[in-house]
Order: structure tokens, then sequence, then C-alpha cells
């Protein structure tokens, strides 16, 4: 009797818990593009200044300098792919408002936000009231493109090397603030605030203090990201409404809920005790695997809802393959405990191989795909995960009680009948 009690009271948390966070976390979870509706533009890319090129490592600075700033600006993970020589495609997941109007100001403040190119700014303090860097002494276009580099000091310290286009301007600059400041802003974000120790009359200047190679070459980066000479010229720009990304999510809902109620009558039918136990644990599956998505801040889009209902059909198969080999058990003449325990173990380790090779499958998805297969692979790696400790621990912990009780003895229960079972 206290090992019923153990289950139920098990189950009632758990189902407790989800009721009562489910609301916020379906609430909270962000939508992606295809489901809340937002804008997607195709930007072509030209030099600032006459005579400069585009090349495809300024393209690729540039693809992610707009995903910099789309994430500084709070949408929703962007989704940024150069495509040819000279193109950017841009997708935005926004709130595009209920009226045409509200939506079509919110996009063209979107426009006009992700066209201008990142301005790198050199900024002092001379001539501000309030002790603040307000004067642009040097901009990303006065350096030359690609000359922010890393080098090792004599010191053993990282150190930034850059290159201006006109040595005078910054012999110029760097006299009149010798011990003074010179702070790297981009996009009106502080970046860095170096001092001026002597004149720079040889057109270089040279940053010390990073504390590693990596902090070193993500400033390089970003002075580089500043001094590129490329300004963007929209080619198209199509909006997904919202009612257009809240019909694909009631359709993909819908879906989803009579998919997930047929599998648990399937399992409920087919496995009986067992399939009653995985039918909870697969619930508990879906609220995890939820949770964990709200925790990262991740941005669900239909290929993610495509992986998750895929991770609930692994998840299921988990459940039968351990159930099948339960039954296996039981009709060779084992006894029920014996049946749990030989089941448990001749099930796991196919699982555990069959999930390794997904996840492994996952993995090369996340690091060769981008945008939404990048997506597809993160809800498939983590339903894995999930469903290795929901559908296969969970599900033989329940059953231990129930089958320990006692009152669960007869082989009915688990879809076997009495002339199934051969004589020892």
């Amino acid at each position: 009797m206290k090992r019923i009690m153990a289950f139920v009271l098990v189950v009632l948390v758990s189902f407790g818990i989800m009721g009562y966070f489910t609301p916020g976390l379906l609430n909270e979870t962000k939508l992606g593009l295809d489901l809340k509706g937002g804008v997607e533009i195709l930007y072509e890319a030209h030099p600032i200044t006459e005579g400069g090129t585009v090349t495809k490592e300024t393209l690729k600075q540039t693809a992610l300098s707009l995903e910099k700033r789309a994430n500084k600006n709070g949408v929703a993970e962007p989704e940024v792919t150069t495509e040819g020589k000279n193109r950017i495609r841009l997708k935005i997941a926004v709130s595009t408002g209920s009226t045409d109007k509200e939506r079509d100001e919110a996009i063209a403040k979107i426009r006009d936000l992700m066209k201008r190119p990142a301005e790198l700014q050199f900024r002092s303090a001379e001539g501000c009231a309030d002790g603040s860097y307000c004067t642009v002494e040097l901009y990303g276009s006065d350096f030359k493109e690609g000359a922010a580099a890393v080098e090792m000091g004599n010191l053993n310290e990282y150190m930034v090397r850059i290159v201006v286009k006109e040595k005078e301007k910054l012999a110029e600059v760097s006299t009149k603030l010798v011990r003074k400041n010179l702070a790297i802003y981009l996009d009106d974000t502080q970046i860095s605030a170096p001092q001026v120790q002597q004149p720079l009359t040889d057109g270089t200047a040279v940053i010390t203090g990073q504390d590693s190679r990596q902090e070193a070459q993500e400033l390089a980066d970003i002075i580089n990201l500043g001094a590129l000479p490329l300004k963007l010229t929209e080619k198209y720009t199509q909006s997904v409404g919202a009612t257009l990304g809240q019909k694909s999510l009631e359709d993909t809902l819908f879906a989803g809920i009579l998919a997930s109620v047929l599998i648990l009558v399937f399992m409920l039918v087919l496995y009986r005790l067992p399939g009653f136990v995985a039918s909870i644990c697969l619930l508990v599956f879906v609220w995890v695997l939820l949770g964990i998505f709200y925790l990262m801040g991740a941005t669900l889009t239909l290929p993610g809802i495509a992986a998750f209902v895929l991770g609930i059909g692994i998840a299921v198969d988990s459940n039968i393959i351990t159930a099948e080999r339960i039954k296996d058990e039981l009709r060779s003449g084992k006894t029920i405990v014996s049946s749990l325990r030989a089941g448990a173990k001749n099930s796991f380790r196919t699982i555990i191989d069959a999930h390794i090779t997904t996840l492994i499958a996952g993995g090369v998805l996340y690091f060769m795909g981008h945008g939404i297969v990048k997506s597809f692979a993160v809800v498939l790696m983590w339903s894995i995960v999930v469903n290795v400790l929901t559908n296969v621990f969970l599900p033989r912990f329940l059953l231990n009680l129930l089958i320990k009780s006692g009152r669960f003895n007869k082989p009915s229960y688990y879809s076997v009948k009495e002339s199934e079972i051969s004589a020892l």
C-alpha cells in the first residue's frame, strides 16, 4: 500500500507542478517568424567609399553586425544569412500590432534600424561638461579595412594594432589626448576606453589591456566591423502578418495535441499498465522540454515544433521497446518482478544506442546548419537528453513501485495472455 501511495504522490506532485507552471511557460515562450509574424528583408551590399570592394569576409561580418544589432534591440533570434557575392537575407519575428498602421510602423522602424551600417566612433571627453565621452574624434571609416590585428606584446600580453588611412589625423588627435582616454563606441555602445600614452605619428595605434586572446580578437573584430565600407540597399521587403502566424500556430498546436492523444490511447490499449505509466511520463517529457526552452530563452519555430513532435515519437519508441521486452520475459515464464528487471536491462542498451546515433545526427545538423536547421537540431538534441531521464529511468521507477505493491501481478495487466506464457 505504501508503494501505491508513493506512486500516487509522485504523479500528483508532478501534475500539480505542471498545471501551475504551464500557463506561464506557454505565455512566455518566444515564437519565431513563422508563428508570430514579422518581416523578411533582402539586402544588397555596396561599398560606401569609391574604390571599395565587397568581399566574402566583409559580407559575413556585415551579416554578423545585423544579427548583433537585432539581438541588442530585443527581437527574437533573428535569422541572418548571406547569399551569393553581395546579398544578405534577414528574417525577424516581431509583434506587428493588431492594425495595419501599427504593423507598418513596427516594420518601418526595423527597416530603418537594420539598414544603417555599423557606426564605429572613437570619442574623447574634450568639451563634455558631464565628463562623458561626447566628442567624436575618429570614425570607423578613418581606418583601413581589416587593419585591426591581434599581436603578442613584449610582456606576453595581447594587444590590438590598428592602422589609419591618414596618419596626420591620428597624430593630431593623439597629441591633444596624451594621458587621456579615447573611448571606442559601436552603435553608441562603449566597447573599450584605452588611454593615449604618447603621440601616434606613424599612422598606427596599439590598444593594450586585454586579458586573453579571445578578448583581444573580439575587440579587433569590432574595429574591423566598424571600418567596413558597406552600405545596404533593400531589394525587397516581405511582411508576415500576425494573423498568418497565429493561424499557423493554431493549426500546428491542434495537430500536435491530436497526435499526442492518439499516441496516449495507442499506448493504453496496446500495453495497458506499462502504457498507462508511459502516458504519464510522456506528459512529463513535454513539460520538462518546454521548461528547458523557457530557461534557455529559445525561440520556437515550426521546424522546432516538428523536432518537438519527433522527440515525442522517440520517447514513445523508448517506452514501446521496454514494454515489449517485459512482455517477452513474461511469455518465457518469469515472474512480474523478474520480467521488469530483465526487460529494463535488455532494452536499455538498444534505447541508448538509438539515442546516441540521433544525438550525433543532431550535433552534425547544429554545427553544419544555419537558421531553421539549427533550431531543429537544438530541439532534437534536448529532446534526446530529456527523453533519457523521463522515458527511460522514470517509467522503470514508477513501474517498480506498482509491481512491488503486489496488486498488479496479473500478466493481463501487461497485455500478455495466460496461454502465451511458457512453462519454465
